[in-house]
């Protein structure tokens, strides 16, 4: 999971391309992701991007309006916290606090790269926190 975590870093996300499906278990989102390898080589670019999770038994959210489609999330980190083994919970971190919550039987999670890849304006940059 740190290593989607790591590709997942920065990627921007519309909460109108995230759908909680209870009946299957199932967590998905679209995210435009930065890419990272890219940059190591000077290049600035996004590529579209697909993360689901299965076997999730809830799905709860912080600070993200249940109305509004259209808001935009940056998306930090993907991390777990274990609860009677193999059973945890994931959490989806966002800037400015917001979070998704999903309560899992295990960790079965895919990610994968949808479509082309396109330049991007800018390289994230993150505060020095000290």
């Amino acid at each position: 999971l740190a290593v989607v975590s790591a590709h997942l870093q920065d990627a921007v996300v519309r909460k109108g391309d995230i759908a909680w499906l209870p009946a299957e278990q199932r967590f998905a989102l679209a995210l435009r992701r930065f890419d990272w390898e890219g940059a190591e080589r000077g290049q600035k670019r996004r590529r579209l991007a697909a993360l689901h999770f299965e076997r999730v038994t809830s799905a709860r959210s912080v600070k993200i309006e249940p109305g509004a489609k259209d808001a935009v999330f940056s998306l930090l980190a993907v991390t777990f916290a274990e609860a009677q083994s193999p059973a945890g919970e994931v959490t989806l971190h966002f800037s400015d606090g917001a979070a998704i919550r999903l309560g899992v039987e295990c960790i079965e999670a895919q990610m994968k790269d949808l479509g082309p890849i396109w330049e991007a304006a800018a390289t994230p940059a993150h505060p020095d926190p000290g």
